[in-house]
């Protein structure tokens, strides 16, 4: 944990360096780190794939839009908390109980419909599809936001690891029969890593916001972003607390780049970036690593 501490305040240094473009490298990285955290801990040792992230995302987004010149930045990104906290709820409750498939299902149908009722509230109601989020916040305080979003996340997920949810969530995940014939009671366990998922999602939602100054639905709640998340926390590996972020760099510095010299083929792009990981390295580069290291001892 020491380690987390330390690379934490170095990195609280980047805005000083003066360099916009690895600024804003930094909130990518920093934005992707936290949500791929998040959804590791969840879908790490549940084994559910979720493809929620953009829905908690762009909820905490449109509250922030939809209020900012009403009530004070803070006590918006407060309300996107609650207001993911409950939505996730609501589904967890509805759906965690569902086999594997269905829910990857759900959660995917669930971004795309909040998106489509928002584009028709939107389309009927204001006049306009979009909205302007205008403050005083800078990119290195939406930085530093992300940071400390990350810090807490990270110490969070090292105490839930430690915890008897931990323990309960690592045999939820080797066998929730087994589980739930010693007294585990799995639904409640998954909601709660979910609740918590998407608490975090909504929170980075309402912070990204006024950094993209005018927002609308298929930014808000772009489906490309919940894939992007489970690549970069499957490519790194979920089942160590730092796994995901070893996925987020060199996958955000990589896609940065694919994005500017392919921009219309990026959904086929991701498509066939979680094929390779699927097929090639399903524990992610840590559990490969891992392994290499156990042959290497078993050999010696």
């Amino acid at each position: 944990m020491a380690g987390f501490a330390a690379a934490f305040v170095v990195l609280a240094f980047l805005p000083a360096l003066g360099n916009a473009y690895l600024l804003t490298l930094g909130i990518s990285i920093a934005m992707y780190g936290v949500l791929a955290t998040s959804w590791a801990m969840f879908s790490g040792p549940t084994h559910y794939i979720s493809l929620a992230t953009a829905a908690f995302y762009g909820l905490g987004a449109y509250t922030v839009g939809s209020g900012i010149e009403h009530l004070p930045y803070a006590v918006l990104v407060g309300i996107s908390a609650v207001g993911g906290g409950v939505l996730a709820l609501l589904v967890g409750l509805a759906t965690l109980r569902l086999s594997g498939v269905y829910f990857v299902i759900f959660t995917l149908g669930l971004a795309e419909f909040i998106r489509q009722v928002v584009t028709w509230v939107q389309n009927n109601f204001t006049g306009s599809r979009g909205m302007y989020v205008l403050t005083d916040l800078k990119d290195q305080h939406i930085y530093w936001q992300l940071l400390a979003l990350g810090a807490i996340v990270a110490l969070l997920g090292w105490w839930i690891n430690r915890s008897r949810l931990g323990f309960a969530l690592r045999i939820i995940g080797n066998d929730e029969l087994v589980a739930s014939h010693v007294g585990i009671h799995s639904p409640r366990a998954k909601v709660l890593l979910f609740v918590i998922s998407g608490v975090v999602a909504a929170i980075v939602g309402a912070i990204m916001a006024p950094r993209f100054t005018y927002i609308e639905p298929s930014m808000a709640f772009a489906p490309d972003l919940s894939f992007q998340v489970v690549i970069m926390a499957l490519l790194g590996g979920v089942h160590r607390l730092w796994g995901p972020i070893v996925g987020v760099v060199p996958f955000t510095l990589l896609w940065e780049a694919i994005s500017a010299s392919f921009p219309t083929q990026t959904v086929l792009l991701l498509g066939v970036a979680f094929l390779l990981i699927v097929y090639f390295i399903p524990q992610g580069v840590v559990g490969l690593l891992e392994k290499l290291k156990r042959k290497g001892h078993d050999h010696a």
